[in-house]
């Protein structure tokens, strides 16, 4: 289960599981977002292949027009999977 809470008009909170079963419901929050963005993941508890595919095609789509995707704090687990995939050079991390 995921949850997305609006922190603001340009930072989302992501609480859960961002799995295969949750992404449409991610993508739909982050389809409406135009400009950089930052997600809160201090209580996202597991990202999948597919969280971070739809991770990815976010930030494509917002540096085309010179924005991009902020993560902050993010837990062990979920900076680990970062890290093996080499996203964490992708993405700002803070």
């Amino acid at each position: 289960m995921l949850t997305i809470e609006k922190k603001s008009a340009n930072e989302l909170k992501f609480i859960g599981r961002l799995d295969a079963s949750q992404v449409e419901k991610a993508a739909n929050h982050l389809s409406k977002k135009e400009e950089t963005i930052t997600i809160d993941m201090s209580d996202l508890d597991y990202i999948s292949s597919m969280g971070l595919s739809i991770l990815v095609n976010t930030y494509k789509r917002l540096s085309e027009n010179g924005h991009s995707v902020k993560l902050k704090h993010l837990n062990n687990h979920v900076r680990a999977v970062f890290k093996y995939t080499r996203l964490d050079q992708v993405f700002i991390i803070e």
